[in-house]
Protein backbone atom coordinates (compact mmCIF):
# COMPACT_ATOMS: atom_id res chain seq x y z
CA UNK A 1 0.00 0.00 0.00
CA UNK A 2 1.09 3.57 -0.59
CA UNK A 3 -0.37 7.05 -0.28
CA UNK A 4 0.09 10.43 -1.90
CA UNK A 5 -0.47 14.08 -0.99
CA UNK A 6 -4.20 13.99 -1.66
CA UNK A 7 -4.67 11.52 1.14
CA UNK A 8 -5.86 8.68 -1.11
CA UNK A 9 -4.49 5.24 -0.24
CA UNK A 10 -3.45 3.34 -3.33
CA UNK A 11 -3.34 -0.40 -3.84
CA UNK A 12 -0.46 -2.20 -5.58
CA UNK A 13 -2.08 -2.07 -9.02
CA UNK A 14 -2.57 1.71 -8.83
CA UNK A 15 1.00 2.23 -7.61
CA UNK A 16 2.25 0.14 -10.54
CA UNK A 17 0.32 2.40 -12.93
CA UNK A 18 1.78 5.51 -11.33
CA UNK A 19 5.29 4.19 -11.72
CA UNK A 20 4.92 3.83 -15.51
CA UNK A 21 5.96 7.17 -16.93
CA UNK A 22 4.14 8.79 -19.86
CA UNK A 23 6.49 10.31 -22.41
CA UNK A 24 6.05 12.37 -25.58
CA UNK A 25 2.95 14.21 -24.36
CA UNK A 26 2.43 17.73 -25.69
CA UNK A 27 -1.25 18.28 -24.88
CA UNK A 28 -3.54 17.15 -22.08
CA UNK A 29 -7.33 17.31 -22.34
CA UNK A 30 -9.48 17.24 -19.22
CA UNK A 31 -13.08 16.25 -18.73
CA UNK A 32 -15.08 18.86 -16.78
CA UNK A 33 -17.96 17.42 -14.77
CA UNK A 34 -16.67 15.14 -12.02
CA UNK A 35 -13.05 15.77 -12.98
CA UNK A 36 -12.38 19.48 -12.54
CA UNK A 37 -15.59 20.47 -10.78
CA UNK A 38 -18.16 18.62 -8.67
CA UNK A 39 -21.13 18.58 -11.03
CA UNK A 40 -23.17 16.25 -8.83
CA UNK A 41 -22.97 18.60 -5.86
CA UNK A 42 -23.80 21.61 -8.02
CA UNK A 43 -26.70 19.80 -9.70
CA UNK A 44 -28.23 18.63 -6.42
CA UNK A 45 -27.95 22.09 -4.93
CA UNK A 46 -29.69 23.60 -7.97
CA UNK A 47 -32.43 20.94 -7.90
CA UNK A 48 -33.05 21.65 -4.22
CA UNK A 49 -33.67 25.30 -5.14
CA UNK A 50 -36.04 24.16 -7.91
CA UNK A 51 -38.00 22.07 -5.41
CA UNK A 52 -38.15 25.03 -3.05
CA UNK A 53 -39.51 27.20 -5.86
CA UNK A 54 -42.08 24.57 -6.81
CA UNK A 55 -43.22 24.30 -3.18
CA UNK A 56 -44.11 28.00 -3.32
CA UNK A 57 -46.06 27.57 -6.56
CA UNK A 58 -47.59 24.10 -6.21
CA UNK A 59 -46.93 22.40 -2.83
CA UNK A 60 -48.84 19.28 -3.82
CA UNK A 61 -46.72 18.68 -6.92
CA UNK A 62 -43.54 19.35 -4.99
CA UNK A 63 -44.60 16.82 -2.38
CA UNK A 64 -44.56 14.08 -5.03
CA UNK A 65 -40.90 14.75 -5.81
CA UNK A 66 -37.45 14.60 -4.32
CA UNK A 67 -34.03 15.21 -5.84
CA UNK A 68 -33.35 11.55 -6.69
CA UNK A 69 -36.71 11.26 -8.49
CA UNK A 70 -35.93 14.37 -10.51
CA UNK A 71 -32.52 12.98 -11.45
CA UNK A 72 -34.11 9.69 -12.51
CA UNK A 73 -36.61 11.53 -14.71
CA UNK A 74 -33.80 13.53 -16.31
CA UNK A 75 -31.85 10.35 -17.06
CA UNK A 76 -34.95 8.71 -18.52
CA UNK A 77 -35.64 11.70 -20.75
CA UNK A 78 -32.02 11.79 -21.93
CA UNK A 79 -32.24 8.11 -22.88
CA UNK A 80 -35.50 8.61 -24.77
CA UNK A 81 -34.46 11.69 -26.75
CA UNK A 82 -33.30 11.32 -30.32
CA UNK A 83 -29.72 10.09 -30.74
CA UNK A 84 -27.33 12.89 -31.54
CA UNK A 85 -28.91 15.48 -29.24
CA UNK A 86 -25.93 16.78 -27.30
CA UNK A 87 -27.31 19.99 -25.80
CA UNK A 88 -27.65 19.54 -22.01
CA UNK A 89 -29.92 22.60 -21.88
CA UNK A 90 -32.49 20.98 -24.18
CA UNK A 91 -32.33 17.75 -22.18
CA UNK A 92 -32.79 19.56 -18.86
CA UNK A 93 -35.76 21.62 -20.11
CA UNK A 94 -37.48 18.49 -21.44
CA UNK A 95 -36.78 16.81 -18.10
CA UNK A 96 -38.65 19.54 -16.24
CA UNK A 97 -41.55 19.24 -18.70
CA UNK A 98 -41.68 15.49 -18.06
CA UNK A 99 -41.38 16.02 -14.31
CA UNK A 100 -44.51 18.16 -14.32
CA UNK A 101 -46.31 15.63 -16.53
CA UNK A 102 -45.43 12.86 -14.07
CA UNK A 103 -46.95 14.88 -11.22
CA UNK A 104 -50.11 15.50 -13.22
CA UNK A 105 -49.32 19.21 -13.66
CA UNK A 106 -48.22 19.57 -17.30
CA UNK A 107 -47.13 23.13 -18.02
CA UNK A 108 -44.59 24.30 -20.57
CA UNK A 109 -44.52 27.75 -18.96
CA UNK A 110 -43.78 26.41 -15.49
CA UNK A 111 -41.18 24.00 -16.86
CA UNK A 112 -39.37 26.92 -18.50
CA UNK A 113 -39.51 28.87 -15.23
CA UNK A 114 -38.10 25.95 -13.21
CA UNK A 115 -35.39 25.50 -15.82
CA UNK A 116 -34.33 29.13 -15.40
CA UNK A 117 -34.20 28.70 -11.62
CA UNK A 118 -32.09 25.57 -12.05
CA UNK A 119 -29.60 27.17 -14.43
CA UNK A 120 -29.23 30.29 -12.30
CA UNK A 121 -28.24 28.29 -9.23
CA UNK A 122 -26.16 25.64 -11.00
CA UNK A 123 -24.04 28.15 -12.85
CA UNK A 124 -23.58 30.23 -9.71
CA UNK A 125 -22.06 27.35 -7.71
CA UNK A 126 -19.66 25.29 -9.87
CA UNK A 127 -17.77 23.75 -6.87
CA UNK A 128 -14.32 23.41 -8.45
CA UNK A 129 -12.28 20.63 -6.82
CA UNK A 130 -9.44 22.03 -4.73
CA UNK A 131 -6.80 20.07 -6.67
CA UNK A 132 -7.93 21.39 -10.08
CA UNK A 133 -6.52 24.91 -10.36
CA UNK A 134 -3.11 24.17 -8.76
CA UNK A 135 -2.65 21.17 -11.07
CA UNK A 136 -3.68 23.07 -14.20
CA UNK A 137 -1.47 26.03 -13.31
CA UNK A 138 1.61 23.82 -13.14
CA UNK A 139 0.78 21.71 -16.19
CA UNK A 140 0.09 24.65 -18.51
CA UNK A 141 3.70 25.79 -18.12
CA UNK A 142 4.79 22.75 -20.15
CA UNK A 143 1.70 21.39 -21.95
CA UNK A 144 -1.22 22.62 -24.02
CA UNK A 145 -4.20 22.18 -21.71
CA UNK A 146 -7.71 21.59 -23.05
CA UNK A 147 -11.25 21.07 -21.83
CA UNK A 148 -13.07 18.15 -23.50
CA UNK A 149 -16.53 17.81 -21.98
CA UNK A 150 -20.05 16.56 -22.60
CA UNK A 151 -21.26 19.20 -20.13
CA UNK A 152 -22.23 22.81 -20.74
CA UNK A 153 -20.07 24.55 -18.14
CA UNK A 154 -17.63 27.04 -19.63
CA UNK A 155 -14.34 27.76 -17.80
CA UNK A 156 -15.31 31.36 -17.10
CA UNK A 157 -18.15 30.14 -14.89
CA UNK A 158 -15.62 28.38 -12.66
CA UNK A 159 -12.86 30.95 -12.44
CA UNK A 160 -10.73 28.93 -14.87
CA UNK A 161 -10.78 31.52 -17.67
CA UNK A 162 -7.05 31.31 -18.45
CA UNK A 163 -6.49 27.62 -17.81
CA UNK A 164 -7.13 26.23 -21.31
CA UNK A 165 -5.60 26.71 -24.73
CA UNK A 166 -8.44 24.79 -26.43
CA UNK A 167 -12.04 24.01 -25.47
CA UNK A 168 -14.27 21.32 -26.99
CA UNK A 169 -17.82 21.03 -25.60
CA UNK A 170 -20.12 18.42 -27.14
CA UNK A 171 -23.02 20.88 -27.46
CA UNK A 172 -20.91 23.05 -29.78
CA UNK A 173 -20.01 20.23 -32.17
CA UNK A 174 -23.04 17.92 -32.16
CA UNK A 175 -21.07 14.90 -31.00
CA UNK A 176 -20.22 13.64 -27.53
CA UNK A 177 -17.91 11.24 -25.74
CA UNK A 178 -17.34 8.33 -26.12
CA UNK A 179 -17.59 9.01 -29.87
CA UNK A 180 -14.05 9.09 -31.26
CA UNK A 181 -14.99 12.08 -33.43
CA UNK A 182 -15.00 14.50 -30.50
CA UNK A 183 -11.50 13.35 -29.56
CA UNK A 184 -10.45 13.92 -33.18
CA UNK A 185 -11.76 17.48 -32.89
CA UNK A 186 -9.70 17.95 -29.73
CA UNK A 187 -6.61 16.68 -31.55
CA UNK A 188 -7.22 19.16 -34.35
CA UNK A 189 -7.67 22.02 -31.85
CA UNK A 190 -4.49 21.09 -30.01
CA UNK A 191 -2.42 20.64 -33.15
CA UNK A 192 -1.10 17.34 -31.82
CA UNK A 193 -1.01 13.75 -33.00
CA UNK A 194 -2.66 10.86 -31.12
CA UNK A 195 0.66 9.89 -29.56
CA UNK A 196 1.13 13.43 -28.25
CA UNK A 197 -2.28 13.72 -26.56
CA UNK A 198 -3.28 12.53 -23.09
CA UNK A 199 -6.86 12.64 -21.79
CA UNK A 200 -7.93 12.75 -18.13
CA UNK A 201 -11.47 11.97 -16.98
CA UNK A 202 -13.58 10.30 -14.33
CA UNK A 203 -15.94 8.26 -16.55
CA UNK A 204 -14.95 4.76 -17.67
CA UNK A 205 -17.53 4.80 -20.45
CA UNK A 206 -17.13 8.34 -21.75
CA UNK A 207 -13.48 9.10 -21.06
CA UNK A 208 -11.58 5.81 -20.91
CA UNK A 209 -13.48 3.94 -23.63
CA UNK A 210 -13.79 7.08 -25.75
CA UNK A 211 -10.07 7.84 -25.63
CA UNK A 212 -9.26 4.20 -26.36
CA UNK A 213 -11.49 4.25 -29.46
CA UNK A 214 -9.65 7.35 -30.63
CA UNK A 215 -6.23 5.80 -30.00
CA UNK A 216 -5.38 8.28 -27.24
CA UNK A 217 -3.81 7.46 -23.88
CA UNK A 218 -6.12 8.11 -20.93
CA UNK A 219 -5.82 8.56 -17.19
CA UNK A 220 -8.87 7.43 -15.25
CA UNK A 221 -9.52 9.77 -12.32
CA UNK A 222 -11.08 7.57 -9.65
CA UNK A 223 -11.76 10.02 -6.84
CA UNK A 224 -14.11 7.68 -4.98
CA UNK A 225 -11.79 4.66 -5.27
CA UNK A 226 -14.60 2.76 -6.97
CA UNK A 227 -13.96 -0.90 -7.63
CA UNK A 228 -13.54 -1.72 -11.28
CA UNK A 229 -15.93 -4.57 -12.07
CA UNK A 230 -15.47 -4.59 -15.83
CA UNK A 231 -12.83 -5.68 -18.29
CA UNK A 232 -12.23 -2.15 -19.56
CA UNK A 233 -8.53 -1.66 -20.16
CA UNK A 234 -7.17 1.30 -18.23
CA UNK A 235 -3.87 2.90 -19.18
CA UNK A 236 -3.42 4.77 -15.89
CA UNK A 237 -5.46 5.36 -12.75
CA UNK A 238 -5.14 8.14 -10.16
CA UNK A 239 -7.10 9.07 -7.05
CA UNK A 240 -6.71 12.86 -7.34
CA UNK A 241 -5.37 15.23 -9.97
CA UNK A 242 -2.10 15.98 -8.19
CA UNK A 243 -1.05 12.36 -8.75
CA UNK A 244 -0.67 13.10 -12.45
CA UNK A 245 2.82 14.47 -11.69
CA UNK A 246 3.90 10.99 -10.60
CA UNK A 247 3.48 9.65 -14.14
CA UNK A 248 4.40 12.61 -16.37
Amino acid sequence: MDSYSCGIVLDEEMVSMLMRKITGVKAISFDGDGTLWDFDKSMRNALSMVLKELEEIDPEAAGMLDIDKMIAIRDRVAGEMQPGITDPLAIRLNAFRQTLIDTGRPSITLAAHLNRVYLRHRQKNPYVFNDALPTLDILKEKYKIGLLSNGNTYPGQCGLDNAFSFIVLSQDYGVKKPDAEIFRIALEKSGCSKDEMLHVGDSLEEDVIGASKAGIKCIWLNRSQAKRESDIRIDYEIGCLSEIFQIL
